[in-house]
């Protein structure tokens, strides 16, 4: 009340412009937005590639920049990253550079600090068993090469068994373009390739031998299978509806309350068109793994040797080729793994009680 008061009370504030930011406009007293108030409502989106180069080209003058640097290429390579991302990742270059010694800043730095960024932060002081290691190659390579062959799926970027974060490997995939909606054939490929690294953990070790790594997969395949039918009307057998629950008041980004807005029929049927496009799904993602194990094993080694492999060393994979070795990369490195820290028991409190994740396709930033 105070501020509507101030904004259009009885004293006169003539001259004076009001304006105020928000990133939940939704939650807003519509009394704030009546003709006289807040009125104008200007949207402020994330950069598109033109824009994040030019803001990449401000922050780059700030610091010491070797003659490799193209922000044009790193404007490609960065979709959905804000203006407080960009400054934050040449940021994290700089400091990638002071630490290797180096007096100017390259591509090869932006590259590890978008790594950091978009993958979290290696943990190379978290040492690994050989078994473990071994597993998290084989669950990453089934989530990069189901990604691979599917239809309409971002491209594989790179993939680490390296730890990051909460994760103990990570598959990145980078979209070639800014994209700002999905189809329906992209949404399954994502599904598909979410549960390609729980395949191939029961295809090489065994039912009883899966492990919980793959829990933010399911739940994310779930979502995107959830919001298909109820939010997005793509499914077939229930049609362009929505059944999403009615949102009651939003405390702190989250609903309080949800009421449901349909019958236990129309739910029981939701479920079951929910499972039929999980089953399928997983179906396509077993049949592809299966049909492509050489490749399965081929990707698998390569991580264990390499620990981290790119696009590059994927396409050949891919064709059924020995990849070729990373930039720099001595054989004297490979004990197998890239480092000493790594091949040694796993310590990490979460994998204690065995609910740390192993990891999978990252999210979208």
């Amino acid at each position: 009340n105070q501020l509507m008061v101030e904004m259009d009370g009885f004293e006169g504030n003539e001259g004076v412009i009001v304006i105020a930011a928000t990133n939940r406009p939704d939650v807003l007293d519509p009394a704030l937005l009546r003709p006289g108030r807040f009125d104008r409502q200007v949207v402020v989106p994330l950069p598109d590639i033109r824009g994040r180069e030019q803001i990449l080209k401000v922050h780059l003058r700030k610091v010491p920049g070797a003659d490799d640097l193209n922000p044009g290429v790193i404007a490609r390579g960065t979709p959905g990253f804000s203006g407080a991302d960009l400054a934050n990742l040449v940021n994290e270059a700089a400091l990638f550079a002071a630490r290797a010694g180096k007096r100017l800043v390259d591509m090869d730095d932006l590259d590890k600090a978008k790594d950091k960024i978009m993958m979290g932060a290696e943990r190379r002081s978290m040492v690994m068993s050989e078994e473990e290691k071994k597993l998290t190659a084989y669950h990453e390579a089934g989530h990069a090469i189901v990604g691979r062959l599917v239809p309409a799926h971002d491209p594989v970027y790179k993939v680490s068994i390296i730890p990051r974060g909460r994760a103990l490997g990570v598959t990145m995939f980078l979209p070639e373009e800014d994209r700002y909606s999905f189809t329906k054939q992209r949404l399954e490929s994502q599904i598909s390739s979410l549960f390609g690294g729980r395949i191939a953990e029961e295809m090489i070790f065994g039912k009883d031998m899966v492990t919980t790594g793959a829990s933010n997969d399911i739940q994310r395949a779930t979502e995107l299978a959830r919001n298909m039918v109820t939010r997005w009307g793509l499914s077939e057998r229930l049609g362009p509806l929505t059944y999403s629950e009615e949102e009651g008041e939003v405390f702190l980004g989250h609903s309080v309350t949800q009421h449901k807005n349909v019958s236990d029929e129309t739910a029981h049927a939701i479920d079951a068109e929910i499972r039929n496009i999980i089953d399928r799904n997983y179906e396509r993602a077993n049949q592809l793994l299966t049909e492509n194990q050489d490749k399965l094993h081929l990707m698998a080694e390569a991580l264990i040797k390499y620990e981290t492999i790119d696009a590059s060393q994927i396409d050949d994979i891919m064709q059924g080729k020995a990849p070729r070795p990373p930039q720099g990369w001595d054989d004297s490195q490979s004990n197998g793994g890239g480092t000493a820290a790594s091949s040694a028991e796993a310590g990490d409190e979460s994998r204690k009680d065995g609910s740390g994740p192993i990891g999978g396709p990252a999210g979208q930033h």
